[in-house]
């Protein structure tokens, strides 16, 4: 009976809309009409109008909540001030203090709304796979369409909850009885379901985009996540082939070399985004991280990352703000420019984007020596930064520079810089001189203890907690 509850409870905070047809509707729902039937979670993928929305609320719920919100509870947050990016001027336990102090528990509120949200997402996409896939009314490209959306997101989402816990489940269904005595894989496993679903996404979503401001994944979003999962397990051929296929769209992605519009909705080096919505006329990122006095109310960049930019880089001057009081100084990211008091959306929550690609294949290139390929495409992201062109010399240089290049690049977006550290064996080095009382364990984070309790077949518990 605990096992069916905690299933209840997933599914209601998947599809609050879908299970009982209540009359009220989700956030990105509104504009559907709700049929009178306790069977809406079947119903509703008998139309296509109601199917994609049900996919559009997956994506509002992933904007609002769990893993890449730009809220505080979000990666760019607390991953940011788990490693050297952010300083947290908040105190207490349910704020961002224990990521910062590296002082997680197996019980952190933050910890366990992250693995509860997330999942939960992913049992969202699970039951469009399935609603879709039985739907008799839906043709075959409306199916194609959604199901390549669908297992887009649960790739996307198991990719960053292997990430930060290292070995986790792949949940691929709605069976509550299924789900409920699940295991764990090892995160190189969970890569591996990864890569198989974007596959087929890729397969299955149509090359250009069907919305406006590219908030709905093509093929190439596909691909281009599936050339990151390649990039994070080794497989480098892989890497610089899938990074290639996004960057040969030339007639689709533009490089943008303005860095004040690369953030913008309408940028044309944006691969995917999330549309604004839940209340903010931008992007809560820019909510977060923006303030205009000090000392901050929230979070603020590391001096230290400030002060390590190389002379003459743009991205210092675009990217990030300084705030003084007269006698301190501090640094917010400024990335996107506006704090959610405009009443227009300018810019959208950015979660792919070309620079991405140059420097995944200028990496795996680099690691398959050939080092000519990866420098002109490191050199292609440093001359939009307002930097020359790359001293390094051997694959080893290239390398080092090219996750030092990824860090200026892609500071507080969903955690990129500590996946970089995480998969490159440099966490410790980079983060023990900053963060006392760092230990290898720090790599993940705990399993959340109420999980292991309600399904065993989830330990050990991480090294560590």
């Amino acid at each position: 009976m605990k096992n069916i509850l905690i299933i209840i409870r997933c599914f209601s905070r998947a599809f609050p809309c879908l299970l009982l047809g209540i009359a009220f509707s989700c956030n990105d729902f509104v504009d559907v009409a709700q049929p009178n039937s306790q069977l809406i979670g079947k119903t509703v993928f008998e139309n296509n109008t109601t199917a994609t929305a049900a996919m559009k609320d997956i994506y509002a719920k992933m904007r609002d909540s769990g893993l890449l919100t730009g809220k505080p509870l979000g990666l760019s947050n607390l991953l940011g001030q788990y490693t050297d990016e952010l300083v947290c001027y908040q105190t207490g336990a349910y704020t961002a203090e224990p990521f910062y102090n590296n002082a997680l528990t197996v019980t952190n509120g933050f910890v366990q709304e992250m693995w509860t949200t997330t999942y939960s997402q992913i049992y969202a996409a699970n039951a469009v796979i399935e609603g879709v896939t039985a739907s008799a009314a839906l043709t075959a490209t409306q199916k194609h369409a959604l199901i390549g959306e669908a297992l887009f997101v649960r790739a996307l989402l198991h990719s960053y909850l292997a990430g930060v816990y290292g070995a986790c489940p792949y949940i691929t269904s709605t069976d509550y009885q299924q789900n409920s005595i699940v295991h764990r894989l090892q995160a190189t496993a969970v890569y591996g379901q990864c890569i198989t679903d974007l596959e087929q996404a890729a397969v299955l979503l149509p090359e250009n985009y069907v919305s406006t401001d590219r908030v709905r994944p093509n093929k190439w979003a596909a691909t281009a996540l599936l050339a990151r999962m390649h990039l994070y397990t080794g497989q480098w051929a892989q890497a610089s082939n899938a990074a290639s296929a996004v960057l040969n769209e030339d007639g689709l992605y533009v490089w943008e070399t303005d860095l004040d519009k690369i953030f913008l909705k309408s940028c044309s080096s944006t691969i995917w985004q999330f549309a604004s919505g839940g209340g903010y006329a931008n992007t809560q990122e820019g909510g977060l991280f923006i303030f205009t006095a000090g000392p901050p109310p929230t979070v603020a960049l590391r001096t230290e990352l400030y002060d390590s930019f190389e002379v003459g880089d743009q991205r210092k001057k675009h990217w990030i703000r300084p705030i003084t009081d007269g006698t301190t100084t501090w640094y917010h990211a400024y990335k996107y420019k506006q704090n959610n008091s405009s009443t227009t959306t300018t810019e959208n929550s950015v979660l792919l984007r070309l620079a991405e690609q140059y420097l995944i294949r200028a990496e795996a290139r680099a690691k398959q020596g050939d080092l000519i390929g990866a420098k002109e495409d490191l050199n292609f992201v440093r001359i939009t930064a307002g930097l020359g062109n790359t001293t390094a010399l051997t694959s080893t240089e290239v390398v080092d520079e090219i996750i030092q290049e990824r860090r200026f690049e892609f500071f507080t977006e969903t955690g990129m810089r500590f996946f970089d550290l995480q998969r490159t064996a440099k966490l410790d080095t980079a983060l023990s001189p900053l963060k006392p009382g760092w230990n290898s364990t720090d790599s993940l984070w705990p399993v959340p203890q109420s999980e292991l309790l309600i399904n065993p077949n989830l330990a050990p518990q991480n090294a560590g907690y």
